[in-house]
């Protein structure tokens, strides 16, 4: 290697050393509150700098081997892929410059992505390898859209029958039901805060907790709320979330786990945190957050405390019950690795 090489190398390394809050400096902090407390691994990515940067990192899911892929708006290399201990494995894609969303779905025994592109106005399903499989566009069939610059897709959930879920929560705010052909079916949801409206549809998921109603929890992220519908679109309530700008509702056994972009008290202030909800959607843990406390059945207003994420922007839990957090907007940092303490 060269000495100009070297020394640009070295700095790049240093510049994402240098963006770790220094809270986190001695690996030993204990993030959350209860039975959800998880000690934060700030340098789990190994994939070098120079070769597989990031921009916003938006989103991570696990898939059948155990491997961790993660999204980037980086167009170098949109999908990382690591192992659980932050081993990078592999990368592909440079054709996604508006990557958000990141769903994870097993179609008939075999994994298969749906990558939402904000600047592409599309949903992408692919292999796990990159390969194109279909494309969703804009959603003239609704009669809300002229052109699909109107459309800005965040994030897909996919139910058990293979119909899906796109939120347009950059848009209009709109939840669209395809089938798994991508057929239209209905649109719910849209821009207002009536009791059904939405405010910023950042994420979708499906809830198969109760496993004799299935849902959709749907984000409304300005509202500092998560909205359930039933699964055609029939609004059924608010799940009130004061102080907190949620992302993506991520289901992993009987608990909802959610990054939060920022809290209300400090806006655009770096001051987001991670929230975790039982199966009754009460919150029992907020990592870097305040202790979760509650009047009447509403939680008090959630903030953070310590400063270890900028804005989260996703969770992911793995196989094991740890967390990862991708961050945006956060000085193209690295995600981290929230082991779990037992």
């Amino acid at each position: 290697m060269r000495r100009r090489d070297f020394i640009k190398n070295t700095s790049l390394g240093l510049v994402a050393t240098l963006q770790i809050p220094s809270v986190l400096a001695k690996n030993e902090t204990i993030l959350g509150h209860n039975n959800k407390r998880y000690r934060i691994n700030q340098r789990w990515s190994q994939a070098d700098v120079s070769q597989n940067p990031v921009n916003d990192c938006h989103e991570m899911v696990q898939d059948q081997k155990g491997r961790i892929l993660l999204l980037t708006n980086e167009t170098k290399n949109n999908v990382l892929i690591y192992d659980k201990n932050g081993k990078f494995l592999d990368s592909w894609g440079t054709e996604y410059p508006g990557a958000h969303g990141l769903t994870l779905f097993n179609e008939n025994g075999t994994d298969v992505l749906f990558i939402c592109d904000n600047n592409r106005h599309q949903v992408i399903k692919t292999t796990l390898d990159g390969k194109v499989l279909m494309q969703l566009e804009f959603p003239k069939e609704t009669g809300k859209y002229e052109k699909p610059e109107e459309y800005i897709p965040t994030e897909t959930a996919i139910a058990p029958n293979g119909d899906i879920y796109v939120a347009d929560g950059y848009g209009k705010d709109f939840i669209i039901q395809y089938d798994h052909k991508g057929r239209y079916i209905r649109h719910f949801g849209g821009r207002s805060d009536g009791p059904e409206g939405l405010l910023n549809a950042h994420g979708v998921c499906i809830d198969a907790r109760d496993k004799n109603k299935p849902s959709l929890i749907v984000t409304s992220r300005q509202h500092n709320a998560f909205k359930r519908f039933d699964m055609e679109g029939k609004y059924l309530e608010t799940i009130a979330l004061p102080g907190a700008w949620v992302c993506r509702p991520v289901i992993k056994g009987d608990y909802l786990y959610a990054a939060v972009l920022q809290s209300n008290s400090r806006l655009w202030k770096e001051s987001g945190f991670v929230t975790i909800l039982d199966q009754q959607n009460r919150v029992v843990s907020n990592l870097a957050g305040s202790e979760p406390t509650y009047t009447g059945d509403t939680p008090d207003e959630m903030y953070q405390t310590i400063k270890a994420f900028k804005y989260p922007h996703d969770v992911c839990v793995d196989d094991e019950e740890n967390l990862y957090v991708a961050q945006w907007n956060s000085g193209k940092c690295y995600p981290y690795k929230l082991e779990i303490v037992h």
